[in-house]
């Protein structure tokens, strides 16, 4: 049976192994393919199974890949794959449907940290030289928050979402969850279900953990921003299609929302004109959350169990 990876290099850019997945047929490997259509069905060929991060694999790939019987992702998003088309094909796809839980939950609550006290920042300035020309001991140059007592909104509770709040009531927070049905969920674990309106209201910190559909594109926009509070910090691990960034960074200039720290954009690799690159208190990182190396290991064990599963003929984590 014969195996293709078709972009394997940003899971693994060298401190995992292929070696297990390797003994499961004839494997052909590829660090990246690209979006280029006549480029991923060159890379594909004859292989039975395909393993994908992002590289699209669209109605027009399909058909021109007669020998294909299995996709699976790298990943625990799907729309790189024409899920319909597959199905009408009788190919599953599989993806990876948890694996970095805590790893982004961490880092969700990391983008936090870094609002209330710019430790970065700070540390760059000592490294500048600046502290040893300081005539006081010490210096800040941005409010420094503390985070107890205050109210985070979790926009989202799945695993992650979950675990961010978790994390969350740590620090001494009170938590109120809005999920993207507005289901009910019980306050025994110490959080408040709420409408997304009253989140809007009721929060100090936003952090966002749903998928990017129909229903949350642009969830935070100019008319859910005017809801917030004055001085909002909000937090995006999740989807960059989740922002109106034109509307956030308006805010984010005016001052009406405190900060933003934001690992997701809506077209990535980020793009110059990308408005929040020029915004006041926002930092951005190059959606990263999810890359701790004990969470990319789970990506290489399920995706080595999805193509074990298939080959029994017992697919899993189907999404088709």
């Amino acid at each position: 049976m014969k195996i293709v990876l078709l972009d394997g290099y940003t899971v693994n850019p060298g401190d995992l192994s292929w070696d297990e997945i390797k003994k499961e047929g004839d494997f052909l490997y590829f660090d990246r393919t690209g979006k280029n259509r006549s480029d991923i069905i060159k890379n594909i060929g004859d292989s039975d199974i395909v393993i994908t991060n992002k590289t699209p694999i669209d109605k027009e790939t399909i058909d021109a890949c007669p020998s294909l019987k299995y996709i699976t992702i790298l990943a625990t998003g799907y729309n790189v794959v024409d899920i319909k088309k597959a199905r009408e094909k009788g190919i599953p796809v599989s993806n990876i449907p948890t694996y970095g839980t805590d790893s982004v939950a961490q880092y969700a609550i990391a983008l936090l940290l870094e609002l209330c006290h710019h430790i970065g920042h700070h540390s760059n300035e000592v490294k500048n030289g600046r502290w040893e020309k300081s005539i006081d001991w010490c210096f800040w140059d941005y409010p420094l928050v503390e985070l107890s007592g205050k109210t985070i909104g979790i926009l989202g509770f799945g695993r992650i979402g979950k675990r961010t709040a978790e994390i969350a009531k740590a620090f001494g927070m009170n938590v109120i969850v809005a999920g993207r049905k507005d289901e009910e969920y019980t306050d025994d674990e110490g959080w408040r279900h709420v409408s997304k309106k009253e989140l809007f209201k009721k929060s100090d910190v936003i952090s966002l953990h749903t998928p990017e559909t129909e229903e949350t594109k642009k969830l935070i926009n100019a008319e859910t921003i005017s809801m917030m509070k004055d001085g909002v910090l909000i937090v995006n691990s999740s989807r960059g299609g989740l922002v109106d960034e034109e509307a956030l960074a308006d805010a984010l200039n005016k001052g009406k929302v405190g900060g933003a720290a934001l690992d997701v954009v809506s077209t990535e690799p980020i793009e110059a004109t990308n408005p929040l690159k020029r915004a006041k208190n926002c930092i951005i990182t190059p959606h990263m959350a999810w890359g701790a190396k004990e969470a990319r290991e789970r990506i290489v064990e399920t995706t080595l169990s999805n193509i074990r599963a298939f080959k029994e003929g017992k697919p899993q984590n189907l999404v088709n």
